[in-house]
């Protein structure tokens, strides 16, 4: 009798969200709240994702894990007279949890200049979008390769022009440190110069309908088809970390034994195509550095850095990657990937990028919205040298 009533329940609380007939791009209403007639307006949210990973190299032992991989708690809010809007999110699951803490400025409906620690537009197009927004459970080989949270400190200024053919001009000056300009403390500071940034998105037959443009799948059906390009390019000066999103993992010298580091470039190409319900996401980067010449590994300029060394400190190469996709109005999505990674150096056995293939397939539902979705992934990682990997992910979000 017990099991029948407890069966009962279930299928009373899961039959509403597995009947759901309506666009998936609608999402969960966080808790709002506002004073003075809504010119100042406040919200609270987030979202969590417990999940299971299952990791298989050839000839060796599965490994498995159960995890909370992100959960997101942020408030935000805005000022309607004084044109302002404001942003704290932390991920508890992070042993560095602040990840966006920012404060931006709408002089009008064109233009956003935003000061403190967001998400960087100038990376691949699926590092742009939020991690509860992602396509599958987790980003992709070249998106980990070549960067980690995204987040950078400094000042971003956005662009958004046109109606028939839009333009979204962006420029950044960052810190080039990634998250938490200051480090552990306010004793340890900045290594190195700034970072400067620049992206430019046109879309040549218009917008995506209003919050499509927040995730690379068609969550919202698109009736005409729509096409974003993008085109992204940073010079790091002076990175002491393998991807720019840190300080202080390496050190070099100049002849007269002072610190000395190099430039960290990164070029990004990307196209996002859209309609009813398919989806095409393409990216290609190369990543190079510069400002090498007579740097030294000792203090005492006696070990000078050879040109393939540079290779073992940060990520150089190029990489591709390419998702399709469809997701159905009821909410069920099943999507494809594939990529390539290629080193700098192809024969150096030290470089932190390795050439490699993947590929990758997933099945997604979407519930009460994206906020609120089950997912599954499978990936397969083939490299150059060395045995071949395969990664099963099952993730539930639900946001709040």
């Amino acid at each position: 009798m017990k099991k029948r009533l407890y069966t009962l329940v279930l299928a009373c609380v899961l039959q509403p969200a597995f009947a759901q007939r309506t666009n998936p791009l609608q999402t969960l209403n966080p808790l709002m709240f506002s004073f003075q007639e809504d010119n100042y307006q406040f919200h609270i949210g987030g979202f969590f994702q417990p999940g299971f990973t299952l990791d298989k190299t050839a000839d060796m032992p599965s490994e498995k894990r159960f995890n909370a991989r992100r959960s997101f708690f942020y408030l935000g809010g805005k000022a309607l007279n004084e044109k302002v809007s404001f942003l704290i999110q932390t991920n508890l699951s992070d042993a560095r949890p602040l990840m966006d803490a920012w404060v931006a400025w709408h002089p009008n409906a064109h233009c956003t200049i935003t000061m403190g620690q967001k998400q960087h537009f100038a990376n691949n197009a699926e590092m742009t979008y939020r991690e509860d927004r992602l396509q599958f459970t987790e980003r992709s080989l070249l998106s980990t390769q070549f960067s980690r949270t995204g987040r950078e400190f400094g000042l971003f200024a956005e662009g958004r022009y046109g109606e028939k053919i839009g333009l979204e001009p962006m420029l950044a000056v960052t810190s080039g440190d990634g998250r938490n300009s200051f480090g552990q403390d306010s004793r340890d500071t900045d290594l190195g110069g700034l970072k400067y940034a620049a992206r430019l998105n046109v879309y040549p037959l218009g917008y995506f309908s209003k919050g499509n443009d927040q995730h690379s799948a068609d969550l919202g059906h698109e009736k005409s088809l729509k096409i974003k390009t993008g085109f992204a390019w940073s010079m790091n000066r002076g990175a002491s970390d393998a991807v720019g999103e840190g300080h202080g993992n390496f050190t070099l010298y100049n002849e007269n034994g002072a610190q000395a580091f190099p430039d960290y470039r990164q070029l990004y190409a990307d196209l996002n195509a859209k309609y009813r319900g398919f989806s095409v996401l393409a990216e290609w980067t190369q990543s190079t550095a510069a400002g090498l010449r007579n740097q030294f590994l000792d203090q005492n300029a006696v070990l000078r850095l050879a040109p393939q060394q540079i290779s073992s400190l940060l990520a150089l190469g190029n990489a591709f990657n390419a998702q399709l996709g469809y997701v159905h109005k009821r909410g069920y999505s099943a999507d494809f990937r594939m990529g390539q990674i290629n080193a700098e150096f192809d024969s150096y056995a030290q470089s932190l990028v390795g050439n490699l293939q993947y590929s990758g397939i997933g099945l997604s539902k979407y519930f009460a919205g994206n906020q609120l979705k089950i997912q599954t992934a499978c990936t397969w990682v083939k490299p150059e040298t060395g045995a071949q990997k395969m990664q099963l992910d099952f993730v539930v979000q639900m946001g709040f």
